[in-house]
């Protein structure tokens, strides 16, 4: 059985990507980013334990007409790719039109293959890169950071940032 680890789920959040939306926080990252915003969700001890059915139940029942998706972030969800992709699945099933962004210090080259990608709607990737931090950037926390449009990416076969 899948277990994930995750930190927190916020109810509302406005600024993790477009629109009113539900935003869960994993526990654990292995890139221990120099000043990382959400550093207590580094290590991989701590955070409450879900299965795949609980936690996209838990989404599901968060959301209202005037949520506009899920945002996945961290930590990094990436670090728990089987266990997202389980949720990502179910979320799909339920809700074949809910909008999913996903933050990863990843890179969507490196990324791109793993299954649960082609469940994602928008993935914010990159690491943070402290001397690159603008605050006045929308949805990300530094210069080098993509928001890429997944769906238009794997279609072309290459990183299509998505127009906000």
């Amino acid at each position: 059985m899948v277990i994930l680890k995750v930190a927190d789920i916020l109810r509302e959040s406005i600024v993790d990507g477009k629109g009113m939306r539900a935003v869960v926080f994993f526990q654990g990252c292995p890139r221990h980013c120099r000043g990382c915003h959400n550093e207590q969700l580094l290590p991989f001890e701590g955070g409450r334990g879900y299965t795949p059915e609980a936690l996209s139940a838990e989404i599901l029942q968060l959301l209202t007409p005037l949520h506009r998706g899920v945002t996945f972030s961290g930590g990094d969800p990436l670090a728990q790719p089987e266990g997202l992709y389980a949720t990502t699945s179910l979320l799909r099933k339920a809700r074949p039109d809910l909008n999913i962004w996903l933050y990863t210090g990843y890179l969507f080259e490196e990324v791109m293959h793993f299954p649960v990608v082609a469940d994602i709607d928008v993935i914010v990737d990159g690491p943070f890169v402290l001397e690159q931090r603008d605050i006045s950037l929308p949805f990300k926390g530094s210069g080098n950071q993509r928001i890429i449009d997944v769906k238009a990416s794997l279609a072309a076969r290459k990183v299509l940032e998505a127009e906000l």
